[in-house]
């Protein structure tokens, strides 16, 4: 279906949080979504993920990360300069900064007009992939999608460790985590980390992994994989649909 688009801002700690929300142009109430880009914020190359998902019946709210350390509209490029700018405005944000943030535009969501409040979700790619994860520690977020999330296994997210995989038996929803077999940044010994601590929490999962590089979603780089993104693609609005659709 058609989406219409818009920008918003939450004040958020005293900071105004740019919000892109893209629904569906249909009168209705969807499922509502926390979408995290990647490091460099919300280009075109995150924004036309956003459009494709809202196209399937979802509400989706994409927040600036980094709304604390880079003015208001900041994409920053996909360069070496760039994943220096990113990775830095990463350092100086806190974890619970992090968590803040999510449970602001979840709360949004919740109480939007166009979104069952009962039918939240949360997505991410890399560093929005991990961020994502955290956000299923909200118990309103019923499924959430990790796409390639980098420092899980690690502890990387923020200005200190993370404590993400010592947290995962709060998580009460089911998750669908997405890896690429070729990525340096979660290799095989970070994704059966993931895995192991998946599994003694007792979260509810899935992982599905492709013959891919980190990132290769994202359609303006060299590591994209056409055939890989339709397929994690379909498997993500699956997965969410299976969840989140009005099936009661």
């Amino acid at each position: 279906m058609q989406v219409k688009r818009q920008n918003i801002n939450l004040l958020v700690d005293d900071n105004a949080m740019r919000i892109y929300l893209v629904s569906p142009d249909k009168v209705g109430k969807y499922p509502g979504i926390l979408f995290y880009s990647d490091i460099y914020q919300l280009g075109s190359p995150i924004t036309r993920l956003a459009d494709h998902l809202a196209g399937y019946g979802f509400v989706v709210a994409a927040p600036e990360i980094y709304h604390r350390q880079l003015p208001i509209g900041t994409v920053i490029e996909p360069t070496e300069i760039g994943k220096i700018q990113g990775n830095e405005a990463a350092r100086k944000t806190s974890t619970s900064e992090f968590d803040t943030d999510a449970n602001a535009v979840i709360e949004f969501l919740s109480q939007y007009d166009e979104v069952t409040s009962q039918k939240i979700g949360a997505m991410g790619f890399c560093i929005g992939g991990h961020l994502a994860c955290r956000a299923a520690l909200n118990p309103l977020v019923k499924a959430s999608v990790c796409v390639y999330p980098t420092g899980i296994h690690s502890g990387k997210l923020g200005r200190e460790k993370a404590d993400t995989l010592t947290r995962f038996s709060e998580i009460k929803g089911d998750l669908l985590l997405i890896f690429g077999s070729l990525d340096p940044h979660v290799p095989e010994e970070g994704r059966n980390t993931i895995k192991q601590a998946l599994e003694k929490g007792k979260v509810k999962h899935t992982i599905r992994e492709y013959v891919a590089n980190h990132t290769f979603m994202r359609d303006d780089g060299y590591r994209f994989d056409p055939v890989s993104s339709d397929q994690a693609s379909q498997e993500i609005i699956s997965f969410l649909q299976s969840i989140l659709s009005d099936n009661d």
